[in-house]
């Protein structure tokens, strides 16, 4: 870039296609020839554990599924992400009792999540688990590199910053992070363990006459406006306008084998594709 220097030679300037650019106009990045966002680990495959729906049930699932991974980590590249579950949802029906606002209550998930991935790591540390914090993504290959499974918790890091909303409950948590981390290193996949088959109509716990849905777009998912969805509704969002990420897939992984058929590319619950 060239250095210019104003007419009335008091300011020097670094000459940029950004230079004297408002970066709220609408239409600014439109006209902008930008280069293709760069897949910085395009080999790696993001495995987010569920909170509620995996940590929560202790030793009746999560040792099936350490074992589970633990057996594909020659094969592949895995990071894993930890959700908060249900004292997630305890610390914030606290916090919105005493007046919380979002977020200091967003920094109670932050604390649960960061437990779960200390507990995913130390049962996973036979095998190399290792809990990372978000500043240590950028070393990934060196931790693969050293045969490690690195652990991260799934909260973005939002914190006390996260955005207000009605309600006051985060609407960024866990499912966000993962998918922002997807985003950010260029993730082969981006997988969701949950205790469910995938995406339904309505919570199939609740509601026995939901209808299962095996592939759909994020943009029609986000029109249909259902009352209940499997991951965070942000995440439609990020996935329709991600540069590097066509699809998510959410799994059943209390069934055995799942995870496994999931990182080798077959859809055994819902894939959510970019439309």
């Amino acid at each position: 870039m060239a250095l210019i220097r104003e007419k009335n030679g008091k300011r020097l300037h670094v000459k940029s296609k950004l230079m004297g650019e408002s970066l709220i106009s609408k239409d600014l990045l439109d006209k902008m020839n930008l280069a293709p966002q760069a897949r910085l680990f395009p080999e790696v495959d993001i495995l987010k554990i569920g909170g509620q729906s995996i940590c929560d049930r202790g030793i009746k699932a999560l040792p099936a599924i350490v074992k589970e991974i633990a057996a594909n980590k020659d094969k592949y590249k895995i990071l894993i992400t930890a959700g908060g579950g249900t004292r997630s949802r305890h610390i914030y029906s606290i916090g919105l009792e005493l007046g919380m606002p979002t977020g200091i209550i967003a920094k109670f998930g932050s604390s649960i999540s960061e437990q779960n991935a200390l507990l995913i790591a130390t049962l996973l540390s036979p095998w190399g688990g290792v809990k990372i914090g978000h500043d240590d993504v950028v070393k990934l290959r060196t931790y693969f590199a050293t045969g490690c499974i690195p652990i991260v918790h799934g909260m973005p890091p939002y914190d006390y910053f996260a955005v207000p909303v009605k309600g006051r409950i985060p609407p960024h948590r866990t499912d966000v992070g993962t998918i922002i981390l997807a985003d950010l290193i260029g993730a082969r996949s981006c997988i969701f363990v949950k205790d469910e088959k995938g995406l339904f109509t309505d919570d199939p716990k609740k509601n026995p006459d939901a209808e299962f849905i095996g592939e759909i777009g994020a943009k029609e998912l986000m029109e249909k406006d259902l009352v209940d969805l499997i991951i965070e509704r942000p995440c439609l969002e990020i996935l329709q306008t991600s540069e590097v990420i066509d699809k998510i897939q959410i799994i059943n992984g209390l069934q055995e084998g799942n995870i496994t058929k999931a990182l080798a590319g077959e859809n055994v619950g819902t894939i959510i594709h970019k439309e």
